[in-house]
């Protein structure tokens, strides 16, 4: 279909749904046009951006009559900060779109006619939900100021009062140090000049456990008032970890290595039955009660009844091999990040599991090379990262003739593409799908899916 407009003309449009990603989606004359800060209802008057074969893509300049699920935001900097660009629609349409977003990506991308999609399980909390947060310095008028980058800029940082998907005792805990660093008369870091100490806040929680770790990312240069930081932080009782790095290039990088200020090394966290211990860079499931959702789904899917061998791909920190080992026969983990499987083994021992087992290495490689010692899989659980699994990856995985396969998603349009591959080429069959809403507020949806070989 030829284009029905041009760069840089104006048109009004009423907006059907939400595409993945958060663009609300318009037809002109049946032509697709993807429009930016628009809703699902929304009459807009919205400018051309761009122009292709197939589609536009436009920003709203006017709303000339809100759709019937807008509602006001809660945040007062809404629209400058970037981090939760849908408060402004109501929470069961927001939940909603997330499902018919996996579903369009298995139908349009998978190419499955009739997806076995189950209801979205929508999040516990709609708000203060996330367990970690890095905040950025910038300079003010008053002084050392942390908030968040404003929404599409990579120089400029919006100072805030308070993150409404941050815990009480999380702001709390960055206005500590926010005053800390304001008395001490530190200079934020400036991104275009490249010239100040004070660079980054990470503030974690173990939200089942009350337990606070802090990790202080500046320049390279003495921690001036380091005493005074540790009084500040001490503070707060829940505080048990305290850290110091430094980043001594201009990319803004915050996994780096750290030294302790005081308290433990790692403070701890649970899901369902079983503690983890949460290093400075260890990886977590930021929402922690849709975690619990998210791992008792995936529970649920593998189907375990005590005789099988697992193996567990993209093991991270072993979160979901150890939560499947009581109901096992062995876990076997496998995952890139040495770290990672480092701390997977120790979690292991933290909760005495004893039937798992955790490797470093190529993930596709390793698991095929795993299959002499372990025996094959009975069940196979990948958590891949959202670019999904290679072609290459995903027919090794296949070839493991998993009777199970039990797949993680943070990435409908991945997950939909190897759906595809598995169900059309690679002898799997689709049994079942079940989004899941662990960011409110967010273009983000999880999804599990459950395929299972054919003849199994």
């Amino acid at each position: 279909m030829a284009a029905p407009v041009q760069k840089h003309d104006e048109v009004e449009l009423r907006i059907d749904s939400l595409a993945f990603g958060g663009n609300g989606v318009a037809r002109l004359d049946g032509f697709v046009v993807f429009v930016r800060r628009a809703l699902p209802g929304d009459l807009v008057r919205a400018q051309i951006t761009k122009v292709k074969r197939g589609f536009a893509e436009a920003h709203a300049v006017d709303l000339l009559e809100p759709g019937p699920d807008r509602v006001e935001p809660r945040c007062e900097h809404f629209g400058s900060c970037g981090g939760c660009r849908f408060q402004d629609l109501a929470y069961a349409a927001q939940a909603a779109a997330k499902h018919d977003q996996v579903r369009d990506s298995l139908q349009r991308l998978g190419g499955i006619a009739e997806p076995p999609l189950e209801p979205i399980i929508p999040a516990v909390e709609e708000f203060a939900y996330r367990n970690k947060l890095e905040y950025s310095f910038t300079q003010t008028a008053a002084g050392p100021a942390l908030g968040f980058h404003r929404s599409g800029r990579w120089d400029e940082v919006l100072p805030i009062e308070t993150c409404h998907l941050a815990s009480a005792l999380g702001n709390e805990v960055r206005r500590a140090v926010e005053a800390w660093a304001r008395a001490q008369g530190l200079p934020a870091f400036d991104q275009r000049s490249h010239e100040g100490y004070l660079r980054h806040l990470i503030v974690r929680e173990g939200r089942n456990t009350g337990q606070v770790l802090v990790v202080l990312v500046t320049a390279p240069g003495d921690l001036a008032g380091s005493d005074e930081l540790v009084a500040a932080l001490r503070g707060f009782p829940e505080v048990r970890s305290a850290h110091w790095a430094v980043n001594d290039r201009p990319a803004e990088v915050t996994n780096l290595p750290t030294m302790l200020l005081f308290g433990e090394e790692a403070i701890e966290e649970e899901f369902l039955e079983l503690r983890f211990r949460v290093r400075a860079g260890s990886f977590l499931q930021t929402n922690t009660r849709m975690g619990e959702h998210l791992y008792s789904l995936v529970r649920e899917y593998a189907a375990l009844t005590g005789g099988e061998t697992v193996y567990d791909l993209y093991s991270g920190t072993g979160t979901i091999g150890l939560l499947l080992a009581s109901n096992a026969l062995t876990v076997w983990g496998i995952e890139q990040s040495e770290e990672s499987v480092a701390c997977a083994l120790e979690n292991a021992q933290l909760n005495g599991i004893a039937n798992a087992a955790f490797f470093a290495g190529d993930v596709a490689a390793a698991a095929e090379e795993l299959v002499p010692r372990s025996g094959p899989p009975d069940v196979v659980v990948v958590d891949p990262p959202r670019a999904g699994l290679s072609g290459r990856g995903l027919r090794r995985v296949a070839e493991l003739s998993a009777d199970r396969l039990v797949y993680v998603s943070c990435n409908p349009a991945t997950l939909a593409g190897n759906a595809g591959e598995l169900t059309r080429a690679l002898g799997y069959r689709l049994v079942k799908v079940r989004p899941l809403d662990l960011f409110p507020h967010t273009p983000h949806v999880e999804s599990v899916a459950l395929f299972a070989r054919e003849g199994a």
